[in-house]
C-alpha cells in the first residue's frame, strides 16, 4: 500500500476515534485535533480556556508535533506550567495542501508513539 494511502487510512481511523470520544461523533477537523493535543501536552486536564490560551494551546501542539521533525525543541515550563519551545529550523515553504499533509502525518505519528493507534 502506498505511503499516502496508509496515511489517509490512519488519519480517517484516528479522526473517527477522536470524534467519537470527544465530540459525540461529530466529525473533528484538523484544528480541533491540534487543540486536543495542546490540552494533552499542557497536562492540566480539561477546563475552560480563554481565547488567547486556546491559541497558545494550538501553538504548543504544533511545536510538539513538529519537534520530531527537527523544527522545534522543548525549552522549559513557565511558572504556570505551560511548555515553551525554541525554533531550531525554519519551516519550509509549503502550499496549503502540503501543510495539511505534513500536519496529518505528524498527528498520526504522535498518536502512534503513544500507542493509541
Amino acid at each position: 500500500m502506498a505511503r499516502d494511502e496508509q496515511l489517509k487510512l490512519k488519519w480517517e481511523f484516528l479522526r473517527k476515534q477522536l470524534s467519537a470520544q470527544f465530540s459525540d461523533g461529530e466529525s473533528l477537523d484538523i484544528d480541533a485535533i491540534i487543540y486536543l493535543i495542546g490540552v494533552q501536552e499542557l497536562g492540566q486536564g480539561y477546563r475552560s480556556f480563554k481565547k488567547d490560551e486556546k491559541v497558545n494551546l494550538m501553538h504548543i501542539a504544533i511545536c510538539r508535533l513538529l519537534e520530531p521533525y527537527g523544527y522545534y525543541r522543548f525549552d522549559y515550563f513557565d511558572e504556570d506550567g505551560w511548555p515553551h519551545y525554541k525554533i531550531v529550523e525554519d519551516l519550509p515553504f509549503l502550499k496549503p495542501g502540503e501543510q495539511a499533509v505534513m500536519m496529518k502525518e505528524a498527528i498520526v505519528h504522535y498518536f502512534e508513539q503513544r500507542e493509541l493507534i
